[in-house]
């Protein structure tokens, strides 16, 4: 076609130097240069016509090949974005175990801190202590295990013959009939 366009701008060019020869000479090259040009449109009309008749008939094929693409991407970039998720997921997870973990870790500091401050107030106040009451237990213990021994070595004789005689001569005084008074405790300390 590009032979063609040429051949008619030689043809043209020619025209031009046969007008200055004669007039007749140039209507005959005109007219073989109007025919050159519409002859190209018209193959240029009929590639478009058949390339548009070729669309028509493979755009089916080609329709159905993009979708069949388009499914695969979609596919791909699904894979993608779980394994993102999965991934984020996981990061999720394990920054939500450490900040669970810290948090467990500055309770316990805060409960630390608390009974300290309570058994020091209680401790302010003279109230006794866990330990205070086990050692006071053991205490009481090994009293009643002594008074136990010193109960089994004593005879086992009557209250009576317990007296001794110069005792018994003396009248029994009113004070004496009454059971003796435990001993009085020491006062507690009163709160600051």
């Amino acid at each position: 076609m590009v032979r063609k366009l040429r051949s008619a701008a030689e043809a043209a060019g020619a025209k031009k130097a046969a007008g200055r020869h004669g007039a007749g000479l140039g209507a005959l090259q005109g007219s073989a240069l109007a025919a050159a040009v519409k002859e190209s449109a018209q193959q240029i009309w009929l590639a478009g016509m058949g390339a548009f008749g070729k669309a028509q008939a493979e755009g089916g094929k080609v329709f159905e090949a993009l979708v069949k693409e388009g499914v695969n991407l979609q596919k791909k970039t699904q894979g993608l974005a779980e394994e993102r998720i999965n991934e984020m997921t996981g990061r999720m997870s394990a920054m939500a175990d450490s900040v669970s973990a810290k948090a467990g870790q500055n309770w316990d500091k805060l409960e630390a801190i608390f009974e300290q401050r309570t058994a020091k107030a209680m401790n302010k106040l003279g109230v006794p202590t866990a330990k205070d009451v086990e050692a006071l237990a053991k205490r009481v213990d090994a009293l009643a295990s002594a008074v136990a021994k010193l109960a089994r070595r004593a005879p086992a004789a009557p209250h009576a013959a317990a007296k001794t005689p110069a005792a018994a001569a003396q009248p029994e005084s009113a004070d004496a009939a009454q059971p003796a008074k435990p001993a009085k405790r020491a006062p507690r300390r009163k709160a600051v």
